[in-house]
């Protein structure tokens, strides 16, 4: 596909989307599926061993620790692996926003946004399952599936909670906060062979204005000296760069520059007539066809101490 024959809203993101062409190439191929290795609930060997058995093609994610990319004939969550809780199947940038977060051992972290449990299980990890988790979600109907993931990946530093996101209980204060926020899914978007965009969010919801009241709430809950990371699935800039501008209009943020693992470029400083907040160029976008995966936008900030 050419990349003027785009569908809005993704042909308007083509002044500022790297290599526009392969852009739109990519977009008519199907995402490739990753898995992350739990080392909560096995060897990690003997757990590719045990894909490799089940005849399931497994390449390793340069840099990104845990991280594989598999090819299979069937679902992957069919495979004894996963139902074992010895594998997470995500998309390889969903992996991003926890590495920006860096949660370590011992810490007390807040998971804003966090069903279906994909980013809150990999923290726990990288926490070596020590330390607390508060895992929240706003949807009652979601719980279930989080609470579920939380089980079968043999997690137990975390505790969940329902609240919407931007009226969290105020008092605790957390050494890291991540606000994977709702968010349009741009990032996700495939072309069908009729042109039309698949799996395209439906509504009219304002998404921006949850967002930058989401961002603002998740900042409040940092302790001093703390970080913060948002991101989102989207390209929209209304999404990312507006809303981190927001944030930095109305509370004492600054950012935190991270080199991630996978290609990415800046965060943007214009578009369309906006200016966003220098500061904003320290954030990182995630572009599907540099990285094989879902379109991801991940800011960092901290808060002083």
């Amino acid at each position: 596909m050419h990349p003027d024959a785009l569908p809005s809203p993704l042909r308007d993101y083509l002044d500022f989307i790297p290599d526009p062409e392969a852009y739109a190439a990519h977009l008519e191929r199907p995402l490739p599926p990753y898995l992350r290795l739990n080392p909560l609930k096995g060897d990690p060997g003997a757990t590719l061993g045990l894909l490799e058995a089940a005849g399931v093609k497994l390449a390793p994610v340069p840099g990104v620790p845990g991280f594989h990319r598999a090819a299979y004939p069937g679902p992957l969550g069919a495979t004894d692996a996963h139902q074992l809780g010895l594998v997470y199947v995500q998309a390889l940038t969903s992996a991003m926003p926890v590495l920006a977060l860096d949660p370590r051992p011992g810490e007390l972290v807040l998971d804003l946004c966090a069903a279906p449990g994909g980013k809150t299980t990999h923290a726990a990890q990288l926490m070596a399952d020590t330390g607390a988790i508060v895992a929240n979600d706003r949807k009652m109907g979601r719980l279930s599936a989080l609470t579920a993931n939380l089980k079968r990946m043999g997690v137990t530093c975390a505790a969940v909670t329902c609240y919407r996101g931007d009226a969290f209980p105020p008092g605790a204060r957390f050494d890291r906060v991540l606000l994977d926020a709702p968010c349009s899914g741009e990032g996700k978007y495939r072309v069908g062979r009729e042109g039309a965009l698949l799996a395209a969010r439906r509504g009219r919801t304002d998404l921006p204005a949850i967002q930058k009241g989401l961002i603002v709430k998740a900042f409040d809950l940092v302790r001093p000296g703390g970080v913060l990371v948002y991101a989102t699935c989207t390209l929209n800039p209304d999404e990312n760069e507006a809303v981190l501008q927001y944030l930095y209009k109305r509370r004492k943020a600054e950012p935190v520059p991270w080199q991630p693992p996978l290609p990415s470029g800046p965060g943007l400083e214009r578009f369309k007539g906006a200016s966003y907040d220098p500061r904003c160029r320290y954030a990182r976008r995630f572009y599907p066809h540099q990285v094989d995966s879902v379109g991801f936008f991940v800011a960092k900030v901290a808060r002083p101490g």
